[in-house]
């Protein structure tokens, strides 16, 4: 097997490291926990992100791990992680936040904007002890754009090549949706800077188990896909993207194979309805697509057969370690048949397994450099 990248990693934060990191005048606006009545509720502000028994028992997986693998050191330590990929067939990877995968949910400027740079300096400090494993990904404040513009800045300052957006903006946010220009400086940073956007799923959802009774748990995580689908479309259609074209965006854990029927029935729409659609693009919007966009993907290889639309290098799988909906610690097996009966060169399968997602995040990685 070629340079294996995974597009998709977390990392475990310390439980304290986002209360007791901040100010104390801004905790109780910024994430924390509160047990009451016999729960442990982890709260955004005021809000309820999610709630769990005191007392429930370990949920033991199919794979005999307990839900969320906390038996093991990697998720939260260096040292313990470089076995786990070394185990996985994982040579770099791209890293997320698990606690602070919320903090998008908070609604104070303040409190927010330090609750990020928190998580931020821990995760430098983390990874850069290794620049060849490790592309860190910062979270950026979006309560007050100047503040996401100067923690960019920041962040590049410190090595970050790549920085989170919300997945979804909810129209109760009170943040302008993609395809306003309110967000034209956010883009023109991330063009001078080099940052490239993420938006991982799930992120920006005030309630990510949105689909209570049966069929709950696939609905809740298949329709996250829809996040990145409506975001895409925003900043294509919206022409945020148009108006900045060396800026990146990737979609995080939302599969792929979206990205292609998306791209062509955009195509379709804004030629048929020429005369309604403003704003006028430079492209097609599959054109942008092509050249701005790309997703993450574990098992998707309906991907990989529509990639004539949206080109190669828009496709990046990932492991999603050390979740149990990810493909650790089977991830030599998955790509082992990823393209079986699929009439794919060597090279396109080397850019899809690593190097497309290395390249974006400019991982110095001499494996990056050779392909």
């Amino acid at each position: 097997m070629s340079f294996v990248f995974s597009a998709d990693g977390h990392i475990v934060e310390p439980s304290d490291l986002l209360t007791e990191g901040l100010p104390p005048s801004l905790r109780r606006f910024g994430l924390r926990a509160e047990v009451r009545d016999g729960y442990r509720y982890m709260m955004a502000g005021d809000k309820i992100t999610s709630k769990a028994p005191l007392n429930r028992a370990p949920v033991i997986m199919k794979d005999g791990e307990s839900f969320g693998r906390a038996e093991r050191r990697g998720p939260r330590e260096i040292t313990p992680r470089l076995l786990d990929m070394a185990l996985d067939g994982v040579d770099a990877e791209i890293v997320f936040p698990s606690l602070g995968i919320t903090s998008f949910l908070i609604e104070n400027a303040e409190a927010e904007l330090a609750t990020t740079q928190v998580y931020n300096d821990w995760l430098d400090q983390q990874l850069s002890v290794e620049p060849t494993k490790f592309v860190k990904c910062a979270i950026l404040p979006v309560r007050d754009l100047g503040n996401t513009v100067a923690e960019m800045k920041r962040i590049a300052a410190l090595g970050f090549t790549a920085a989170m957006l919300p997945s979804l903006i909810e129209v109760t946010s009170g943040l302008p949706s993609y395809n306003m220009a309110a967000w034209d400086p956010v883009f023109a940073a991330a063009e001078a800077l080099g940052i490239v956007f993420v938006l991982h799923t799930g992120t920006g959802r005030e309630d990510v188990r949105s689909h209570r009774g049966p069929g709950g748990a696939v609905i809740n995580y298949a329709i996250q896909a829809c996040d990145g689908m409506l975001s895409i479309m925003q900043l294509v259609a919206g022409g945020v993207l148009d108006r900045f074209p060396r800026a990146k965006v990737a979609c995080i854990e939302s599969g792929a194979s979206w990205l292609a029927a998306v791209a062509e029935r955009m195509d379709e729409v804004y030629e048929a309805h020429d005369a309604f659609v403003r704003p006028k693009l430079s492209l097609k919007p599959s054109e942008i697509i092509a050249r701005q966009v790309a997703c993450s993907f574990q098992y998707d290889r309906a991907c990989i057969m529509s990639r004539s639309v949206t080109g190669v290098k828009a496709l990046m799988w990932g492991a999603d370690y050390p979740h149990h909906e990810g493909t650790f610690p089977r991830s030599k097996d998955v790509l082992a048949h990823l393209f079986d009966g699929i009439d794919i060169s060597e090279q396109d399968k080397a850019d899809i397994v690593g190097l497309n997602a290395a390249r974006l995040f400019r991982l110095p990685h001499p494996a990056v450099v050779a392909g």
